[in-house]
Order: structure tokens, then C-alpha cells, then sequence
């Protein structure tokens, strides 16, 4: 049997994006219809925002961990968390944690570097784009990065935390992020992280200047794979 899938959820939409290409895509592993078994717990989104307002890290951690118990106890084997912004907290997190996690951004520069990216450009909340998440984990793996401007942070920031989170998807949200993702290309990026999991609702290869690097989805193949491989004899 497949290991036990456990979603540490913090915003409804990218939770659930995750959580349907699991069960979606678990088909293409396993035969029709099958899937992990998959668990979910989610504190109140705004519990995670007044820690997050305040610089407060370490009651985000709390909250992840909290969650991890829950699941741990619900029968999960491992944890993935669909929420790029928290992650801020998963290193403090991890040392405390009843089960291991897979960390959304090694999961994503692992694809970049084997889809022969180089120079990687950042998409998401003003907290992600201003952390050391994604360069960290890029540049670990000999990649290079572009962060979004001042401005642009602002308004991405708007448009997923007013927009995004509330599952309204405009079309000048999308004429945003292709303006944003063009300056990116511009400055030399050959593909851009879509680093906050609910900007795939809105954004993809279709429409992006640059080929996307879908955190949401990746995360969710990636539990696919450990839940497979790790249940193999």
C-alpha cells in the first residue's frame, strides 16, 4: 500500500489544488481512480496571517507543528505543506516534528535543475519574495535568482492575499503577473517559480512569458512519488 499522505493546509485554495492533484494524478501511479490515502488539517487562514503580520515565526511554526500532531495521530506517514510562506518556519519545525516533511522549494529547484533551468525568477507573497527560501534552495543547487521589485511585490502581494486566497481570479490579476514575469525574462530569467500555490489557478505555460515552475503541483507529484516508491518492497 502507498504511504499515508499529510497536508499541513494553510490557505483553502492552494490546499486544495494540492490535495486534487494527488488524488487526480494518483491514478497515472497506482490505476484507475486510486489514490494515497491523504489526510488534511488547516488552522484558521487568519490565525497563520496575525503570526505572520507581526513577524511572529515562531507561532507560525506552532500552528505547522500543531497540525503535524494531528496528522501524525490521524495515521500520516510524511507531511508536505502547500503554502510556500510558511515555510519560513518548517527549519525550526522539522526538529520537533512527530513525521518528516518534504520541503516545497528543494522539491521545485530539483526540477529546475533537471529541466536545464539556470536563472530562476520569484513569484509570490511580499514575505516569500523578501526570504531566503527559494535562494537558498536555488542557489544550493548552482542556480540564480531574480526577486521582484518593490512595486511589484506590493501588488503581486495584494492580488493573492485580497484575490487569490478568496478564490477570485481577475483578468488584470493575470495581465499583472505576464507584466511582472516579462521584466523577469527581460533581466535574463529562463523560467519563474510560481511560488505561492494559489497563483497557479491563474497562471501557466499558456499564458506565462516564461515557462512556469508550478510549486502546487510539483509538491503534490513529489508526495506522489515518496508515497510510492517508499511502500515499494
Amino acid at each position: 500500500m502507498p504511504q499515508h499522505v499529510g497536508i499541513v493546509a494553510c490557505s483553502a485554495e492552494g490546499a486544495a489544488l494540492c490535495y486534487r492533484t494527488l488524488c487526480v494524478e494518483g491514478a497515472r501511479l497506482l490505476g484507475a481512480h486510486a489514490h494515497p490515502e491523504i489526510s488534511m488539517h488547516t488552522h484558521s487562514l487568519a490565525e497563520y496571517v496575525k503570526c505572520i503580520d507581526r513577524g511572529d515565526w515562531q507561532g507560525v511554526g506552532e500552528l505547522m507543528l500543531s497540525s503535524a500532531n494531528k496528522l501524525a495521530k490521524a495515521g500520516a506517514d510524511f507531511l508536505i505543506c502547500p503554502d510556500n510562506t510558511i515555510h519560513q518556519a518548517l527549519a525550526d519545525v522539522e526538529s520537533r516534528s512527530p513525521l518528516p516533511w518534504l520541503h516545497i522549494a528543494e522539491v521545485v529547484a530539483a526540477q529546475a535543475v533537471e529541466s536545464g533551468f539556470r536563472r530562476i525568477g520569484l513569484t509570490g507573497t511580499r514575505w516569500l519574495v523578501e526570504s531566503e527560501i527559494y535562494p537558498d534552495k536555488l542557489t544550493a543547487r548552482g542556480l540564480e535568482y531574480v526577486r521582484p521589485t518593490t512595486a511589484e511585490r506590493e501588488e503581486v502581494n495584494r492580488i493573492i492575499m485580497d484575490e487569490l486566497v478568496y478564490g477570485v481570479l481577475e483578468p488584470e490579476a493575470v495581465a499583472c503577473f505576464q507584466r511582472v514575469i516579462k521584466r523577469m525574462k527581460d533581466e535574463g530569467c529562463d523560467a519563474v517559480v510560481l511560488g505561492c500555490t494559489e497563483i497557479p489557478l491563474i497562471m501557466n505555460d499558456s499564458n506565462s512569458p516564461l515557462p512556469t515552475l508550478d510549486s502546487t503541483r510539483l509538491l503534490a507529484r513529489a508526495a506522489l512519488r515518496r508515497a510510492v516508491e517508499s511502500s515499494a518492497p
